[in-house]
């Protein structure tokens, strides 16, 4: 990431903890309820994507109350691998009690994953990687897409680090292909961050039981391993429904 780059984190951060939310509406798409906010601060209006505890669905694979934090704890896990294609994404208060508070991309979204396969493949690898570790049950296509700049991004991550293997994804464009040696050094790197409890691990793990942080290195030691990207379990449904 370069210092520009940082530095426009740093004060979008500062901008999402800071500012004075407004509702402006319920996004239609999906079972948990979900808004589209302003964020104001310092007159400069910034829009996101807010996503309450409140209006977390009950789920038989998830522990209630639960799918804000593991938004977060994604966009965490992406800063950590310096991938950053997860947008700015905080915990904080908002019109319907505390959640995840997510930078709203313009995207073009006649763009998926589909659509950017074949130009994008090496992005798309490190997403790849990124869904098998985070053990991502819901990886649908139009969660990959790309903004204006062409750069790609990757949402929905609440249903992710669950400690059963619940891998569900439409990204299986490489089962059996060797990892990239880049990806590999990025997951060494990783591991070595959790096995130590660094200072940038803590936030992380904060937001995730002891048993999934521990299945969470279970998932990198066996890519670290293997080195291949996985094939589809034959006794369970492995991509997600609806899958776009």
């Amino acid at each position: 990431m370069t210092d520009k780059n940082l530095s426009t984190k740093l004060e979008t951060i500062k901008h999402l903890e800071n500012g004075n939310i407004s509702a402006l509406g319920l996004v239609p798409i999906g079972s948990n309820y979900t808004f589209l906010v302003d964020v104001e601060y310092k007159k400069q209006i910034v829009k996101a994507i807010y996503k309450p505890e409140a209006g977390e669905q009950p789920l038989l694979d998830f522990p209630p109350g639960t799918l804000y934090k593991r938004e977060y704890a994604a966009y965490l896990l992406s800063e950590l691998l310096t991938w950053h294609f997860v947008p700015t994404t905080i915990i904080r208060e908002g019109p319907y009690g505390i959640g995840s508070l997510q930078q709203y991309i313009q995207g073009d979204f006649e763009t998926n994953y589909f659509t950017i396969r074949e130009t994008q493949l090496a992005k798309l690898k490190t997403i790849a990687i990124f869904d098998i570790i985070t053990n991502n049950a819901d990886r649908k296509a139009s969660h990959c897409f790309l903004d204006r700049t062409n750069t790609i991004w990757a949402i929905d991550h609440g249903l992710t680090f669950n400690e059963q293997w619940t891998l569900r994804t439409v990204i299986w464009d490489f089962i059996n292909q060797t990892i990239p040696e880049f990806i590999l050094t990025q997951l060494k790197i990783l591991k070595n961050q959790l096995d130590t409890q660094s200072s940038q691990t803590i936030q992380l793990e904060s937001m995730l039981t002891k048993k999934e942080i521990d299945k969470l290195n279970q998932r990198i030691e066996n890519l670290l391993l293997f080195q291949r990207f996985p094939s589809p379990d034959k006794d369970r449904r492995n991509i997600p429904f609806p899958w776009f």
